[in-house]
């Protein structure tokens, strides 16, 4: 249960203060756009994959996978929910 709380914690507080940040007129559209894409596509693949990893669901050398559109899909429970 802890594990799933840090993991809810890591995916959701930075793009949380992304948010904010822009709400503020802290940065621009611009970056916001290039932050909110880096969280997306290589943050949010990366700490998925680390979680998939400790969790031994995925193969080391599967990580390329996960950057296919609804590959995620296929470890939803895995990642979410257990």
């Amino acid at each position: 249960m802890k594990q799933l709380l840090v993991y809810y914690t890591i995916i959701i507080l930075p793009f949380t203060i992304l948010c904010y940040c822009f709400r503020k007129n802290m940065i621009g559209d611009d970056w916001f756009l290039i932050s909110f894409l880096f969280y997306a596509f290589v943050y949010r693949t990366y700490i998925d994959y680390t979680r998939l990893r400790s969790k031994n669901v995925i193969e080391k050398n599967h990580f390329w996978k996960l950057f296919i559109p609804g590959f995620r899909i296929k470890y939803f429970t895995a990642l979410y929910f257990i």
